[in-house]
């Protein structure tokens, strides 16, 4: 999994004593020690008018987009084999330009030689923008890491500044290891142009490199 937080306000990780895991004659992790470790944890009350204002929605339509007409939108949904399902779906970006990304988020994309938005990237950058919830599926190769990271991207830079001791404002959960380290090398080159720190975290490796 991936975490993103802003360079400019991280402070440097606290450290915590790591606990001694010891087995006992009947085999490691048994017994009473290590039988429920949750078992005392109790669900946050939260009072929401006591939290700060949280903003979602960064989307702001292109004109050249609030010009296109629902039977332009319509067709260029079903020459890229885009099925949207949901109410209040925004409408795709054609360009990337559309999207009012930031100017060194542009920047990377130019220097990639990427043409055009592929269709869940078309798609799904609005949504994403918009701070709505959405499920894309989409074939192996077709942009699905990026069709996330820059709205991921646009979302933290307007995020109040984090304390120290705060957790990231993005987390990328991946189901392996290989996969995590791919969305972490895709998001290195964006997060080091929008001065954002990143970092993968995965098992079956040493753990100091990715502390460091």
């Amino acid at each position: 999994m991936s975490g993103y937080s802003s360079d400019r306000d991280r402070g440097r990780d606290r450290g915590f004593g790591a606990p001694r895991f010891g087995g006992s004659r009947a085999g490691p992790l048994s017994g009473k020690k290590f039988g429920n470790p949750g078992e005392k944890l109790v669900k946050k009350k939260w009072n929401l008018d006591e939290l700060p204002k949280f903003e979602k929605n960064f989307y702001q339509e292109h004109p050249d987009l609030a010009r296109r007409t629902a039977q332009e939108v319509e067709t260029y949904r079903r020459s890229k084999e885009i099925t949207v399902r949901g109410h209040n779906c925004p409408k795709p970006v054609l360009n990337f330009y559309e999207a009012n990304f930031p100017a060194n988020v542009m920047d990377v994309i130019a220097r990639q030689n990427f043409t055009e938005p592929t269709a869940i990237q078309a798609q799904g950058w609005p949504v994403a923008l918009s701070g709505l919830d959405m499920v894309g599926v989409a074939q192996t190769g077709s942009g699905k890491t990026l069709s996330y990271l820059l709205p991921a991207i646009v979302h933290i830079n307007h995020q109040p500044f984090l304390e120290r001791g705060d957790g990231p404002i993005c987390l990328v959960l991946a189901p392996t290891r290989e996969l995590a380290q791919q969305v972490q090398q895709v998001a290195a080159e964006y997060c080091r142009a929008c001065r954002l720190k990143s970092t993968c975290i995965y098992g079956g490796a040493p753990k100091g490199p990715q502390i460091r």
